[in-house]
């Protein structure tokens, strides 16, 4: 258990030390440039390194091993994190050398949680923990530790600016780096195939965008996953920061934020519950429209009691979906394999808004945010219509009843 115990303190101070970057970013960059386009600019911009190299980061994961990759990228994100105070204090901090910054730091910081992903089937099985509940603490703990960085974030930057939040960010990193380095556990792995040649670099890289071709359950996932951060974080990223930013209420912000991540984390808590009562499509498709019928009234700039109602009902529905993601990967993909399939995880969740992230600024820029809001929560409804009756969904019924995969 002391395994699974330390990889859970490295996976919550991880994600404080992004969640707070997660706030303090973009309310830096309007300090900064005072323009929501702008500040949607850095935050698509830094998004290209996941996109791009994850398939890189994956094949380390899997060659190198998931715990030396945990650990490596959250002491190399932590660097790239002070750089941003750091720069600061030479009066370089321009929208260009923000750009650059965040582009640095989102080449590593990625890896941290996918290589805690792919660890998780050895330090639940030394635990004697079945996937179900181990990805339900898992994802509890993420969701725990989001809820307690935005709330820091928006506290510091209250108090000190966005600039102090940054040594924050930096201090969690490193407890998070510290906790991996801690955790001993044999990591299974099964013989490579023919197709999975590390001699062959660029092959290897891709197999875990092959694998979605293999595994049309874990495709639908990608799927629903692509589709909410396309239309659903740039709610988060842009729309929200601008509508608290025009009122003068970042602690406003970090509070909403906070309220959804914490209602996450009974939401993560309840997918055991979930999965041992429902199929695996139905548990999709709560998640979808849960995500739309929280969204819909929010997009009316509602008071902030009503918001924090609706942010708790939207954590506690979109949480259950990771857990399943995490748990049908897990089921399907083979050992060898699976630090590339959550590396690309990670490059869909972090990178894909880029696409719709710039669009989003420049329309909040043009007419405002409220009506901006409403089409994306528009979307939200669509997209979860058109999920819920794809062909996939019969595989991903199956996938609850298949065999797990080899260690």
């Amino acid at each position: 258990m002391r395994a699974f115990v330390l990889t859970q303190a490295s996976n919550f101070a991880g994600v404080i030390s992004g969640s707070i970057i997660f706030i303090a970013l973009p309310w830096l960059v309007l300090d900064v440039t005072g323009s929501s386009a702008q500040g949607a600019l850095v935050i698509a911009m830094s998004s290209i390194p996941g996109l791009l190299l994850a398939p890189m980061m994956g094949s380390f994961i899997d060659s190198i091993g998931r715990r030396r990759v945990a650990w490596a990228a959250e002491a190399v994100t932590v660097l790239t994190t002070i750089a941003f105070p750091l720069m600061a204090v030479f009066g370089a901090i321009n929208l260009w050398s923000l750009i650059l910054l965040a582009v640095l730091r989102n080449i590593f910081s990625p890896g941290g949680q996918s290589a805690r992903k792919s660890l998780v089937p050895d330090v639940a099985a030394k635990a004697g923990l079945t996937l179900d509940r181990a990805n339900s603490l898992h994802e509890a703990v993420f969701a725990a530790g989001f809820a307690v960085g935005p709330a820091i974030s928006a506290i510091v930057i209250g108090f000190s600016g966005p600039m102090m939040a940054f040594w924050w960010s930096a201090g969690a990193g490193a407890a998070s780096a510290l906790f991996m380095l801690a955790v001993k556990v044999i990591e299974k792995q099964e013989p490579a195939s023919a197709d999975d040649d590390i001699k062959r670099p660029i092959r290897y890289a891709l197999e875990g965008v092959r694998a979605l071709g293999r595994y049309p359950a874990v495709a639908i996932l990608f799927i629903s996953l692509l589709a909410v951060s396309l239309i659903y974080i740039p709610t988060e990223m842009v729309v929200l920061p601008r509508y608290f930013n025009d009122i003068g209420q970042p602690e406003s912000l970090g509070f909403l934020i906070a309220t959804m991540a914490t209602a996450s984390v009974f939401g993560s808590l309840a997918y055991e519950w979930l999965a041992n009562r429902m199929s695996y499509p139905n548990l999709l498709r709560l998640v979808l429209f849960g995500i739309s019928a929280a969204m819909l009234p929010m997009a009316f700039l509602l008071p902030q009691w009503a918001m924090l109602a609706l942010g708790a009902v939207l954590g506690f529905s979109f949480a259950p979906v990771i857990p399943l993601l995490n748990t049908v990967v897990q089921r399907q993909v083979p050992a060898n394999l699976r630090g590339r399939v959550f590396s690309l995880e990670m490059a869909v969740w972090n990178a894909s808004p880029m696409i719709s992230f710039i669009a989003v600024g420049f329309a909040v820029d043009q007419v405002g945010v409220q009506p901006v809001y409403i089409a994306l929560a528009i979307g939200v409804a669509l997209a979860a219509f058109a999920i819920s009756s794809a062909p996939q969904m019969r595989a991903l019924a199956a996938a609850k009843e298949a065999p797990q995969a080899a260690n």
